[in-house]
């Protein structure tokens, strides 16, 4: 009875037509939004064509239809939505990002966090694998200022890098180089302006 309350309290504020639905076994189904705000590229596989309705409804996975792979920079703060039920676990919330955008980096690398806007301050708690996002936007309502999940990647320090294959680790070696080499040029780029600007006072 509470739950169903706080459903009708919900759907009453909700302006996008993104209801929450109440099942008769107790369990409910609705729509959270996911903000996508990775740093570091990700694997996908190489050479395949985007899914097709087709393919979403007949759950073909693209990805395993070549051993091929390739990384790229997924958009800043892309904004993902799913449709979810009151039982889904974060954990298949990352797994089901990941699906969508035929991502085969290890689950682990990656984190959802909800985002929280408090006294003009942005305040950010990663969520434990089991709990359940749906039911945190139901308890804060819809407006995303309240509460949003963003994926990110993991902390470093907590990634059990025994779960990953040889390709994988490699792959992160070659990411790590990669902006090591950046940072670098960064430093020069600094300090060659500033060696300029005092030159040109001289």
């Amino acid at each position: 009875q509470e739950i169903k309350q706080r459903i009708e309290k919900y759907n009453a504020k909700v302006t996008n037509c993104l209801l929450m639905k109440l099942n008769d076994d107790g369990t409910y189904t609705g729509f959270i939004k996911v903000h996508l705000k990775l740093c570091r590229p990700v694997t996908v596989p190489a050479g395949i064509r985007p899914q097709s309705i087709y393919d979403a409804l007949k759950e073909v996975n693209l990805a395993s239809m070549t051993d091929k792979r390739t990384s790229f920079y997924l958009p800043l703060d892309a904004i993902k939505q799913l449709h979810i039920s009151s039982t889904t676990t974060v954990s298949e919330v990352i797994q089901g990002l990941l699906k969508k955008f035929m991502v085969v980096d290890n689950p682990q690398k990656f984190a959802l966090f909800k985002e929280m806007r408090k006294d003009g301050q942005v305040l950010f708690q990663k969520l434990p694998l089991t709990e359940f996002p749906l039911y945190l936007r139901l308890l804060a309502g819809p407006d995303t200022d309240a509460l949003s999940f963003v994926l990110k990647e993991n902390e470093t320090g907590e990634v059990e890098w025994d779960a990953f294959s040889i390709p994988e680790l490699q792959n992160f070696l070659m990411i790590l180089d990669k902006e090591e080499k950046e940072k670098i040029q960064q430093v020069q780029r600094k300090y060659e302006k500033f060696k300029q600007r005092l030159q040109q006072t001289l």
